[in-house]
C-alpha cells in the first residue's frame, strides 16, 4: 500500500474579507485548520497550527496515534501561549483535522468541526464527529438534522485549539484499500455543498487538483459564506490504478453544465407548427344576461371585504406575538464562541436574518463548558431577561477570571 496523488486548495469565499483557514500537504501527513477570533487572530491561530504540523519532528518516532496527539498538543500549546502574550490575539483559536498514512491504515486527529471523509466504492463516509453546539444537540436528540441546518448557532464550536493549556483530541484509525480517497475540509465546504454533490464532483474530476478546484468552486457557487479549504489524498496498491477518482454514482452524468451547454448549442432549428384553427365566435348573450356582471361585482366586493378583515386579524395576531417575543430571551452563543443572552426566538428566516438580537455578550466561552453544561444552558427555553442572565452567571462565576 502506498500514497498516490494529493492536492490542497483554500479560498476566502464570497463573504469573508480574510482567509482564516490553513492546510498542510506534507505527505504522509495532512491537515486542515479553520481559525477563529477577533481582528486577525483566527488567521494567526490556524497558521500557527499548520506550522506546528510542518516543524514539530520530536514526535516522528512515536506510534501513529501518539504522534498525531503530540503534534496537536504542541500546536495547542503554541497558540495558547501566543494568545496569553499578545493582547490582540486574546481569545483566538482554531479547529484542526489531521490524517497520517502509515502502512495500511490512516490515523485521524480531530478537534472542532472541520471534517475527514473516506470515499470508497462510490460511497462517502464521515470519519469525524463535529465538536459543535448543534452536533451536541443532535446527539442528545434535541435537534433533527433538518433543524440543525437552519439553527442560528450552527457555526458555534465547542472544542478548539488555543483556549486552554491542554486540549482533548479525538483520535481514530481506519483501514485503507487501493483506490480509497480521503478528504479533509473546513466547514466552509460542508455547509455549502451536500455530500451527494461532493461525490458527484469527485466522480467527474480527472485529477485531484481538478477535484479540489471544483469543490471550492461549488462552495462559492452555493453562497461562499465562509472560507473553504479542501485537502485530498489517494491510496494506491502495487497494481495499476484506474484513472477515475471515484466510482460515479448511478444515473449521474459527469459532464455537468458543460455537457448540457454543448447539447443545447448543437440543436438544429425546427419549423414551428402551424397555428390551430381559430375558434368559432361565441354567440351573443341574451338581453336578460346583461345584469350578471353586476352580481359578479357584488360578489367580488364581499370577497375583498372578507380578505381585508382576515388580513387585519392576522396582523393583530402577529402584533401580539411580536409583543410577546419582545419579552422572550434565550441563551446561545455567537460565531466567536461567546455565550450570549438573545432577545427573541432561536429561528433564522434566512441566512443572516434571525428573529433575535444580542442583549448580553458574556466573556464565557462555550468551549469552557462540558457537554452536559452546554446541553443544560443552550436548551433554548424562552425565559425572562433576568432569568437568562442568572443562568449564565452561574457558569461565569466558575470559569470567567
Amino acid at each position: 500500500m502506498r500514497l498516490g496523488d494529493s492536492a490542497g486548495r483554500t479560498d476566502a469565499g464570497r463573504v469573508r474579507r480574510r482567509n482564516e483557514d490553513a492546510f498542510v500537504l506534507d505527505p504522509p501527513l495532512f491537515a486542515v485548520a479553520d481559525g477563529m477570533g477577533g481582528a486577525q487572530a483566527g488567521e494567526v491561530a490556524s497558521r500557527i497550527a499548520a506550522a506546528a504540523f510542518r516543524e514539530y519532528h520530536e514526535a516522528d518516532r512515536l506510534e501513529p496515534g501518539e504522534r498525531v496527539q503530540a503534534i496537536v498538543q504542541e500546536a495547542n500549546r503554541r497558540i495558547y501561549e501566543r494568545a496569553r502574550s499578545d493582547s490582540e490575539a486574546s481569545g483566538m483559536g482554531t479547529t484542526v483535522t489531521a490524517a497520517l498514512l502509515t502502512g495500511g491504515r490512516v490515523t485521524i486527529g480531530h478537534v472542532g468541526d472541520s471534517r475527514a471523509y473516506r470515499i470508497r466504492d462510490g460511497r462517502i463516509e464521515q470519519l469525524t464527529e463535529d465538536h459543535s453546539l448543534v452536533a451536541d444537540l443532535m446527539r442528545s436528540g434535541r435537534l433533527t438534522s433538518e433543524e440543525a441546518d437552519a439553527h442560528p448557532q450552527r457555526s458555534v464550536i465547542t472544542r478548539a485549539l488555543g483556549t486552554d493549556p491542554e486540549v482533548d483530541v479525538d483520535t481514530s484509525s481506519v483501514d485503507v484499500e487501493p483506490g480509497d480517497l480521503f478528504l479533509l475540509c473546513s466547514d466552509g465546504l460542508t455547509t455549502m455543498v451536500a455530500e451527494d454533490d461532493i461525490l458527484r464532483i469527485l466522480a467527474g474530476a480527472s485529477t485531484l487538483d481538478e477535484a479540489a478546484r471544483e469543490l471550492v468552486r461549488a462552495a462559492n457557487s452555493g453562497g461562499g459564506e465562509d472560507n473553504v479549504t479542501v485537502v485530498l489524498f489517494r491510496v494506491e496498491g502495487d497494481e495499476v490504478m484506474d484513472e477515475t477518482l471515484v466510482a460515479p454514482p448511478p444515473a449521474v452524468s459527469p459532464d455537468g453544465d458543460d455537457g448540457l451547454e454543448d447539447t443545447l448549442t448543437d440543436l438544429q432549428p425546427v419549423a414551428a407548427p402551424a397555428p390551430p384553427p381559430a375558434a368559432p365566435a361565441a354567440p351573443a348573450a341574451p338581453a336578460g344576461e346583461e345584469r350578471r356582471p353586476r352580481r359578479k361585482q357584488r360578489r367580488w366586493g364581499r370577497r375583498l371585504l372578507w380578505a381585508v378583515l382576515a388580513l387585519g386579524f392576522v396582523a393583530l395576531l402577529l402584533g401580539g406575538a411580536l409583543f410577546g417575543l419582545s419579552r422572550a430571551y434565550f441563551v446561545g452563543a455567537d460565531q466567536d464562541g461567546n455565550v450570549v443572552v438573545y432577545q427573541g426566538v432561536p429561528f433564522d428566516v434566512r441566512e443572516g436574518v434571525g428573529l433575535y438580537r444580542e442583549r448580553y455578550v458574556s466573556r464565557l466561552q462555550a468551549s469552557q463548558l462540558s457537554p452536559e453544561e452546554r446541553a443544560e444552558l443552550f436548551d433554548h427555553e424562552l425565559v425572562s431577561y433576568d432569568r437568562a442572565r442568572a443562568r449564565v452567571s452561574v457558569y461565569e462565576a466558575e470559569a470567567v477570571p
